[in-house]
Parts: structure tokens; C-alpha cells; sequence
């Protein structure tokens, strides 16, 4: 009976699967590359880690910020994680840190996506060897289906006041002690995997609007990347009862 039950879920997923794929009109799956998005499309876009001047030529902040898709930038101790979120749906993006660690990298991070019409966000610091920020807010701006800019939007501390295990940074980011994270050799119990919530606004090919991150900010009280650790924690739970 397990079995039977077990193999009507995957069915039921596969056909999800390829009813998504056939609303997907977007076959675009290099960050690298330029595309132009509808509703329901995926969209590609990539995440690098690295040093902060790394973001501009010859490692000199005062010039304009490059794309990592450059050629003209050296990014030889860099990591990238590629997503492809479903156009106009609040998702949250996880990158697990229980073996990669960002401040080895540099400690800071760059959203891009697009060549010709390459855009990216403002260098956003992630973690150094004192302390590590977990959470993000991320909107991606659309103009008629094309990229035109990707944003760091910042909560504030409020949702870690006067939680001793946090600090607060510059006013606007929620910062854990890298030495408690997981992993780190240093006797630390919290899991510091990055969290990304992220939404779309601007106006896609057909010029509708993408409305999702309004929706963000009117639930910007509360916290996606909570629900998301309770989730993951619940299904974990059930998934260990099988074995």
C-alpha cells in the first residue's frame, strides 16, 4: 500500500512538472544570456560570491560596477549559484552553507542575469569571519519582459531586536556570529544557510504587471525564511520516519 501511495505522489508530480513546462515560454537558461519573460515563464539569473572590488575592473570600486558575466572582470576565487524562479511568484531561494562558507569567497554577493542588456544588483555584504547576514529580500524590475534592474531590499533589524543571538549591522541587516554556524569547527549549532526571498514588479512582454513583490512588501512583518525552516524541519521529520 505504502508503495502504491508513493508512486501515485511521483505520478502526480511529474505531470505538475510538465504542465509548468508547457506554460514556460522562456527556453533561455544561461544567466549569461538575454531573454524576454511572460507570466508563468522561468526566468535564469545567477548569484556570484566573491570580494566586494572584485565587482569592478581592475578591483577599483570608484569605476562602474561590471556584470559577472564580464569578461573584463576577474573573478578567479568566485562561486555562482544559478535559479530559475517562476516569473511573478514569491519564491524563496536556500544556498546551503553547511559546506560552503561565502566569507572564503569574499563575503559578498552580486545578482546578475543578461548579456547585451546585463543588469545586476549593488554588491550586498553576506559574511566575513566576525559575522554572517542569513536573510535577503531580492526584487527583480522588469520593463516590457526585459531585465532592467535587480535590488537588495532592506528590512531593517526589527525582526531581531532584542534577540542577544543576533546584531544588528548598519541599521539594516540581522548578523549571526559566523563562529555559530554550523560546520565551522568552532563548536557552533546554527544552521546558516542563506535565505532569499525574492519578487518581480515591472510589466513583462504583453506589458502585464508583475505584482508579486507589492505582495512581498505587505508581508514584509512577517518572515518567509521562518516558514520555510519550519517546513523544511517538519518534512525532515517525516522523511527520517521511512528509514
Amino acid at each position: 500500500m505504502a508503495i502504491a501511495q508513493i508512486a501515485t505522489i511521483v505520478f502526480i508530480y511529474i505531470i505538475s512538472i510538465l504542465s509548468e513546462s508547457r506554460s514556460d515560454t522562456n527556453h533561455v537558461y544561461s544567466p549569461c544570456s538575454d531573454s524576454k519573460i511572460q507570466r508563468s515563464d522561468g526566468f535564469t539569473f545567477g548569484i556570484a560570491f566573491s570580494t566586494k572590488n572584485s565587482f569592478y575592473p581592475d578591483n577599483n570600486s570608484s569605476r562602474v560596477q561590471l556584470s559577472p558575466c564580464d569578461k573584463r572582470l576577474s573573478l578567479s576565487n568566485s562561486q555562482i549559484a544559478v535559479f530559475r524562479p517562476k516569473v511573478d511568484q514569491i519564491s524563496l531561494l536556500t544556498i546551503n552553507t553547511s559546506s560552503f562558507f561565502p566569507d572564503t569567497y569574499g563575503g559578498y554577493m552580486v545578482a546578475f542575469a543578461g548579456r547585451k542588456y546585463a543588469a545586476r544588483s549593488l554588491p550586498a555584504f553576506v559574511a566575513n569571519g566576525t559575522f554572517t547576514v542569513t536573510s535577503f529580500t531580492l526584487a527583480l524590475e522588469f520593463k516590457k519582459g526585459r531585465l532592467q534592474n535587480l535590488f537588495w531590499k532592506r528590512d531593517g533589524c526589527s525582526k531581531c531586536s532584542g534577540d542577544s543571538s543576533f546584531v544588528c549591522l548598519n541599521n539594516q541587516d540581522c548578523a549571526i556570529k559566523t563562529n555559530s554556524c554550523l560546520k565551522r569547527g568552532q563548536g557552533g549549532s546554527v544552521d546558516c544557510s542563506l535565505g532569499i526571498q525574492m519578487a518581480f514588479s515591472g510589466t513583462d512582454k504583453h506589458m502585464s504587471v508583475l505584482n508579486s513583490w507589492y505582495e512581498v512588501k505587505n508581508l514584509r512583518q512577517y518572515s518567509l525564511y521562518g516558514l520555510y525552516s519550519n517546513l523544511k524541519d517538519s518534512l525532515t521529520s517525516q522523511y527520517n520516519k521511512f528509514f
